[in-house]
């Protein structure tokens, strides 16, 4: 079994920055998949893949992060990042942390909150 806590969600101002972090219970080395899903506030807002990171190393961003948001990993420390530059309001939602390995299968994280306001 795998567990995900979630940290570096708060408040921030149009512009800034934050850092998420994703530790995991389990070996992060055996995740072949390592990504941030996000839901925005307000009905019929689903939750949309932000960001993905392989156990190569190969990343996707969604078109709306590109250039402004980066993932990475430390695999000796279980930890997977995503690093939020150039805030924007629109990016305000609750960022979810998820993993997927042959073992385990898909594993989310309990959420961190996510404000971009002035």
């Amino acid at each position: 079994q795998v567990q995900l806590v979630e940290s570096g969600g708060g408040l921030v101002q149009p512009g800034g920055s934050l850092r998420l972090s994703c530790a995991a219970s389990g070996s992060v080395s055996s995740f072949y998949f390592m990504g941030w899903f996000r839901q925005a506030p307000g009905p019929g807002k689903q939750r949309e893949l932000v960001a993905h990171i392989t156990s190569d190393g190969i990343t996707y961003y969604a078109d709306s992060v590109k250039g402004r948001f980066t993932i990475s990993r430390d695999n000796a420390k279980n930890t997977v990042y995503l690093q939020m530059n150039s805030l924007k309001p629109e990016d305000t939602a609750v960022y979810y942390c998820n993993t997927r390995s042959t073992t385990f299968g898909s594993t989310w994280g309990q959420g961190t909150q996510v404000t971009v306001s002035s």
